[in-house]
């Protein structure tokens, strides 16, 4: 793949694009659980790594601020351990292959195997503190009302099955105790398990999983899942949970995954493997979230259908309101974001990373793609950045339904489409935001329906011809504000129904030219050009019509405010002219048909 490095800003620009000029990882000590340099964190000279980021762990804490509800109307209110009472205490001490059961059971009844341990709970208000260290060990529980487990230093290992079991179906509380690191871990097989009980993770619940308090966790899985709820699964602020599965899915739940805050790593390595699977949704309001998955593709005989990992599948919806998410796809077929619904952003930092090559079986297909969406993909705010270098298939964002960027920044480069409508009854809408597309072998952004640009900044670097910078598969391609720079092979036809000015220039120009456009005594915008090309789309509300324009070659630039080559706002001197007119319609062209692609005049730009 053609590096994108030449796209660094001009040394004589000092602005960084807003939004692009913080680090969120600045502050982060790289020898002392953060990032290592040119990691996840890494950032080069232009504030520009879209090209060099990595993902790795970090199991360093956050601190969160986090507004508990008060008021019992509100949805989430009963989700909070600060607003029940847990006033009766039994501590269960973990001593190798035995256990210590002490404080208040009046009501329950309890089972000392070993070092397995069940309660059956008939009370309210009960808390249950496990501490200690066991090889051959378990903790299981069946309870008629909700209750509180509290890990406080504890160690489980269970070679034969889970090791914390929770039959209820009622909601438990987790709290991880300040300053303690607890770890459970499962065996490869499970026995004795009664036949009527669902089983299967290394911490498994009936009822919903509520986590609190700012210890660490880690949850090791070796049959199945690693942590799996048959509700839902809440994480808050405080929490450092690691969780690595070797077999399935890292976090399964039925019923939802919300993650309010904390630290969470996941890590799965088993063929088709879900870091956080849904058959509901999956909510990001906070946190920093961290998934690598690295298996490899599969034929599904049930569904008949081919199966890959993703770092999150979530079989309804998938919305981030703020936080960190940010992750690694590295097997064949492996999808970052997968999603059976719409797809929302509104805000916080996302980075995904899909390494993998297209899984085949037969003909069937499943290729690495960033986020991944059924239906729609609503951006509305945040810093998205996705890299998909896999080869053929590896796509940045695609969605089978709409995808609508209203705002943020958008940062994609991939081997083949780096954003992409597939279903041709569907558009491509952009109305603000900062959109960055590359593609090295491919569209950079295609809409098998219509492509409507009415505001923002969109950079659209497409592969040779016939692919393009914009490619609308022929249909309506309206551009209505922004500034647009599309450039590749050959680009859709843009709409004489547009309400924006538009260039259409087919001079070839080499890679890392800087070129500047002016509209009478005004300077539009320049660019550094990443990649020659045969044609290229150029549109601006300082483009007005009946004005005089120009285009010059070899300028240096100052002031400004640039992303990923282009400047706007700035000033241009220097340079040769390259070719000049007037702007007499609505869509213009120089040295190129009104259709898809065009020539090129001998020579072109230098």
């Amino acid at each position: 793949m053609k590096k994108l490095r030449f796209l660094s800003i001009l040394a004589a620009t000092a602005i960084i694009f807003a939004g692009c000029s913080e680090d969120p990882y600045s502050n982060i000590d790289p020898f002392n659980g953060g990032f290592p340099p040119g990691g996840q964190g890494g950032n080069n000279a232009t504030g520009d790594d879209l090209e060099s980021f990595d993902i790795t762990f970090d199991t360093s804490s956050l601190s969160e601020t986090e507004v508990i509800p008060s008021d019992d109307s509100d949805d989430s209110y009963n989700d909070y351990v600060e607003n029940s009472t847990f006033s009766r205490q039994v501590t269960i001490a973990f001593d190798g292959n035995s256990a210590n059961v002490t404080g208040n059971t009046d009501g329950v009844d309890v089972t000392v195997d070993g070092a397995n341990v069940t309660i059956v709970n008939g009370n309210k208000n009960m808390e249950f503190i496990l501490t200690g260290t066991t090889a051959n060990g378990s903790f299981k529980s069946y309870s008629d009302y909700k209750f509180k487990i509290t890990l406080d230093g504890v160690s489980i290992t269970n070679p034969s099955g889970p090791a914390i079991n929770n039959q209820s179906h009622k909601r438990t509380f987790v709290e991880i105790v300040n300053g303690t690191t607890n770890n459970l871990t499962d065996g490869e097989s499970y026995t004795d398990i009664p036949e009527d009980e669902d089983c299967k993770a290394c911490f498994f619940s009936e009822g919903q999983l509520i986590f609190s308090g700012s210890g660490t966790l880690n949850v090791n899985g070796n049959f199945k899942n690693a942590l799996c709820s048959d509700d839902y699964v809440r994480f808050r602020p405080g929490n450092v949970i690691n969780v690595s599965a070797s077999k399935s899915n890292g976090i399964k739940t039925n019923d939802g995954v919300y993650i309010n805050g904390g630290v969470l790593n996941v890590s799965v390595t088993g063929t088709a493997a879900k870091g956080i699977s849904s058959d509901a949704l999956v909510e990001i309001d906070g946190g920093r979230t961290t998934i690598i998955t690295t298996g490899n593709g599969e034929y599904d005989s049930d569904e008949k259908d081919t199966n890959a990992c993703a770092g999150i599948k979530a079989d309804s919806t998938f919305t981030m309101n703020s936080g960190e998410l940010y992750i690694k796809s590295k097997g064949s077929g492996g999808k970052g974001v997968n999603c059976d619904q719409t797809v929302t952003f509104n805000g916080g930092t996302v980075k995904v990373l899909t390494t993998g090559s297209r899984y085949s079986y037969g003909s069937l297909h499943s290729s690495a793609k960033g986020i991944k969406g059924d239906g729609d993909i609503v951006i509305n705010d945040g810093s998205i950045k996705v890299r998909a270098s896999g080869g053929e298939g590896s796509e940045g964002i695609e969605s089978k339904s709409n995808i609508t960027i209203n705002g943020g920044t958008v940062e994609v480069s991939s081997y083949d489409d780096a954003l992409n409508v597939s279903n041709k009854t569907y558009n491509l809408n952009i109305t603000g935001g900062s959109v960055y597309a590359y593609s090295s072998n491919n569209d950079a952004i295609d809409s098998n329906g219509n492509i409507t640009i009415s505001g923002g900044i969109v950079i659209a670097a497409g592969a040779s011809q016939p692919e393009g910078g914009l490619d609308s598969d022929n249909t309506a391609m309206l551009i209505n504000g922004g500034v647009v720079i599309a450039l590749g092979g050959e680009n859709s036809s843009v709409s004489t129904s547009s309400t924006q000015t538009t260039l259409v220039s087919g001079n070839q120009v080499s890679a890392g030219t800087v070129m500047a456009v002016t509209c009478g005594s005004n300077n539009v915008l320049t660019y550094k050009v990443p990649r020659t090309f045969n044609q290229m789309i150029i549109s601006s509300p300082k483009l007005t019509k009946g004005s005089s324009w120009s285009i010059s070659s070899g300028v240096s630039v100052s002031g400004g405010t640039t992303f990923h080559g282009l400047t706007t706002g700035g000033s241009a001197s220097g340079g040769s002219s390259v070719a000049s007119g007037t702007l007499s319609s609505i869509v213009n062209y120089s040295n190129t048909s009104s259709g898809m692609g065009g020539g090129n005049p001998p020579g072109g730009w230098h």
